[in-house]
């Protein structure tokens, strides 16, 4: 019985999980959610497994995310710049 009980509970927390990535995923812009979405769910789950610390751990890959969008795109912008003045 406790069994049951223990995998109902893993499900029940996969789909929330789930339902809040296609939450942000909708409610949040292309351009701000570059980066930030990918990074929140590779921080949350190793959060998650490194303490139960999912949310801590989804915030601060989300800023990990953001920052490496925003460099690449930095870095795209400096080569197109460059192509276009030969």
């Amino acid at each position: 019985m406790l069994t049951g009980i223990r995998e109902g509970m893993i499900v029940m927390k996969i789909a929330t999980a789930l339902l809040v990535i296609v939450a942000f995923a909708g409610a949040a812009g292309s351009a701000e959610a570059k980066g930030c979405l990918k990074g929140a769910v590779v921080g949350g789950v190793a959060g998650h497994y490194a303490g139960h610390h999912g949310m801590l751990g989804a915030a601060a890959g989300c800023l990990y995310g953001r920052h490496r969008a925003n460099e690449q795109q930095r870095l795209q912008q400096s080569q197109d710049n460059g192509q276009n003045r030969m």
